[in-house]
């Protein structure tokens, strides 16, 4: 093969040149998700989606929760937050229909949907309680979910889940809450919002 003068620099230079980042990168001075962070996250649930793999006490080595609870930390020219987001979105959903497979061979179809109600149902006797007092509330010197924002988006989730109403699990990812002195809790509402994504994908 031929080569004109310059090519096997350029090749060189192609070869050693770094790999394009997998997701926009935030600019100015907008942070985004710390890029190792993310990168090892990634790596790790792909490791551990295609191996299927289990952890030392025989579990999952990642499940459908652990995508949705991660959390990186945040910085210049990080990922662009929103793009991070939609994919572990996906990832998520790829993890659960796993878990549903798997349940469903392990303990058969009858044991799985008992499961998801039982679910259902413990999300709906904390939503039966009157608008006001679903959750604890911090402190009036602290800052919680306002109540009003929370009860309103609780009755939409329990009438889901009582007959069906349209509600998708987008709606409930991207559910956020202004905060107020004395208002509700926030690790608890977040474990709500968090059981009805798991019901949502039970049962997709």
């Amino acid at each position: 093969m031929t080569t004109t003068p310059g090519t096997e620099a350029s090749t060189a230079t192609r070869a050693a040149a770094p790999a394009p980042a997998p997701f926009p990168l935030a600019t100015g001075r907008t942070k985004g998700y710390e890029r190792r962070a993310v990168d090892d996250f990634l790596a790790r649930a792909r490791s551990a989606f295609e191996a299927d793999s289990f952890d030392a006490g025989g579990g999952p080595a990642l499940t459908a929760a652990d995508v949705r609870s991660v959390a990186f930390p945040l910085a210049r020219r990080g990922y662009l937050i929103a793009a991070v987001d939609a994919a572990l979105s996906r990832i998520e959903d790829a993890f659960a229909a796993q878990e549903r497979e798997q349940a469903l061979e392990v303990a058969g179809a009858r044991e799985w949907v008992g499961r998801t109600r039982e679910t259902a149902q413990v999300v709906l006797d904390r939503l039966a309680r009157r608008r006001g007092r679903r959750f604890q509330r911090v402190s009036a010197l602290r800052y919680g979910y306002r109540i009003d924002e929370v009860d309103l988006v609780t009755d939409k989730l329990a009438r889901y889940l009582e007959t069906g109403d349209s509600v998708t699990v987008e709606q409930v990812r991207a559910v956020a809450f202004r905060m107020q002195r004395g208002g509700y809790r926030e690790v608890q509402v977040d474990a709500v919002l968090d059981a009805v994504v798991e019901v949502m994908l039970a049962v997709a």
